[in-house]
């Protein structure tokens, strides 16, 4: 029988943010207007190998999650950080989504006009507050919000299960230890 290594409190905290730092690097670095001019140079290769950095590392951090959870796919802190994992590829997708809708078409949205202005609705979103400063206005980004509400309430019961569960199981490890 293998002997499951539990990782401390600092350990997913470094695991998620290294999560969200790529997921930072890719969402920034995604070229989506390029216009290839010869004094630009510099800023282009920077923005390639922070995009590669990104990919890279997201990729390296999902290989993990898998790895780790075929191998011990009952441990909450697992099932949390990829969950974790999931949001925060999630949310740069969706992320971009919103800005490259509001660069084609600029009437589907009232105050995105920066990549951070969709990741704060993004973010917005999926904390449930809705400032309403930006808002979708047209109908494809009424839609696009609509299915990412629907996958941010998915999200959210799925880590109340996980805590749920692994709160009823240490309860109930602790009453049957006190039992004995």
């Amino acid at each position: 029988m293998t002997r499951r290594r539990r990782v401390s409190v600092p350990g997913h905290a470094l695991r998620n943010g290294a999560a969200a730092v790529c997921a930072l690097l890719l969402y920034y670095s995604v070229p989506m207007s390029w216009t290839f001019q010869l004094d630009a140079w510099p800023g282009r290769v920077f923005g390639v190998v922070s995009f590669i950095a990104g990919v890279v590392g997201l990729v390296w951090l999902v290989w993990r999650r898998i790895e780790h959870f075929l191998k011990a796919p009952a441990t909450a802190g697992g099932r949390v950080d990829g969950v974790l994992l999931v949001v925060c590829i999630v949310c740069v997708v969706f992320s971009l989504f919103y800005y490259r809708l509001q660069q084609l078409h600029p009437d589907e949205f009232d105050g995105l006009v920066t990549r951070t202005d969709a990741l704060y609705y993004t973010l917005s979103t999926l904390g449930t507050i809705g400032y309403g400063d930006v808002h979708a206005v047209g109908q494809v980004a009424r839609v696009a919000t609509m299915v990412q509400i629907v996958f941010d309430l998915v999200v959210i019961g799925t880590l109340a299960t996980i805590v749920t569960t692994s709160v009823t199981r240490r309860l109930s490890a602790a009453n049957g230890t006190a039992a004995q």
